[in-house]
């Protein structure tokens, strides 16, 4: 297992497309995008994303109808994107809207899974990060 750490501007171009910076990026041609917490996008490598599926599915009983439909809606939200030959992926355009990306990006190495933000919702989130980082790490609980 490999940990993404990080955290990189950059811009989506006028066709939508986006470079993974080198620093989060592996071998593989293709990524798994879904939508993500707080307006943000998940990103997973092949390895990161069937263990993931495979965590999930371990944990919610066929019975559990909020559990499926939790499941069924991440689920649906993925999108496998290949990168072209220069490396940039084009940001598939449901995913886009619900993270309210425009142009400007904030692309963040979060440990199993990169994450994409929209510049401005990243900021907002984030703005308390320094002041409140002991508070922060201490439900890290390490």
């Amino acid at each position: 297992m490999f940990y993404l750490t990080g955290e990189y501007a950059h811009q989506m171009d006028t066709k939508n497309r986006i470079r993974i910076p080198n620093k989060l990026k592996g071998d593989e041609k293709g990524l798994y995008f879904s939508k993500g917490t707080n307006n943000c996008i998940f990103v997973y490598y092949e390895a990161g994303f069937k263990e993931l599926i495979q965590k999930i599915e371990e944990k919610i009983k066929m019975s559990d109808e909020g559990g499926q439909l939790a499941l069924r809606v991440f689920a649906k939200s993925f999108t496998y994107v290949e990168g072209d030959a220069q490396g940039r992926m084009i940001l598939p355009p449901k995913l886009k809207q619900f993270a309210k990306i425009d142009k400007d990006l904030v692309i963040c190495g979060a440990g199993s899974h990169i994450e994409i933000w929209a510049k401005e919702v990243h900021d907002q989130y984030f703005a308390n990060e320094d002041v409140d980082f002991d508070e922060l790490f201490k439900k890290l609980d390490i």
